[in-house]
């Protein structure tokens, strides 16, 4: 049943490595609960209190929004596949954005990815485990190359202006930083 870690052990970063599919949960105290799923190969462990994923562009901005004022992430994982298990990684998280210092640091960490909005830094500082039992069976197939194609054809400019248009502030009317914050 549920266990509580005070750092991702090898086990559970081994499981993280396997997983095709998390869920991001972030918000601030008087806006709606962003629960986004998430693909594409873009997490990425850096030890056992701290994580990065790679934020691309969509149609939302929620997680940025958030963080600003309430830097609370919960990261969750489900075992489609082999054994039962729920992860939760609970913890604090900022934005680092194109025109960060920390960007090109951390950004090596993943393939280049047209489209790439933010990255995301959570210190971890709860991990849980819990049954899972009630969780399906699924059978991944491929990504989804939709996106991609998008950002493709977007170009770089058209991003940015995708950006200013459509990201700039959540569902609740707060301000994500994407413009200011992007060079």
């Amino acid at each position: 049943m549920g266990k509580r870690y005070s750092e991702m052990t090898a086990d559970i970063q081994e499981f993280i490595a396997r997983q095709k599919l998390f869920f991001v949960g972030t918000a601030t105290e008087d806006s709606r609960v962003n629960i986004s799923p998430k693909g594409m190969d873009s997490l990425r462990v850096l030890d056992s209190n701290r994580v990065i994923w790679l934020n691309v562009t969509g149609s939302g901005n929620e997680t940025a929004a958030h963080l600003q004022t309430h830097p609370r992430m919960t990261i969750m994982f489900a075992a489609f596949e082999g054994a039962p298990m729920i992860l939760r990684l609970y913890g604090n998280a900022r934005a680092i954005h194109h025109g960060d210092l920390e960007w090109n640091q951390l950004y090596s960490n993943f393939a280049v990815t047209p489209g790439a909005r933010q990255i995301f830094d959570l210190q971890v500082d709860l991990v849980q485990t819990s049954c899972g039992m009630a969780v399906p069976f699924f059978d991944y197939v491929t990504e989804r190359e939709q996106l991609t194609n998008w950002a493709i054809n977007k170009g770089q400019e058209g991003i940015k202006a995708y950006w200013k248009e459509k990201n700039q502030l959540s569902l609740d009317g707060k301000a994500t930083g994407i413009v200011e914050k992007t060079v």
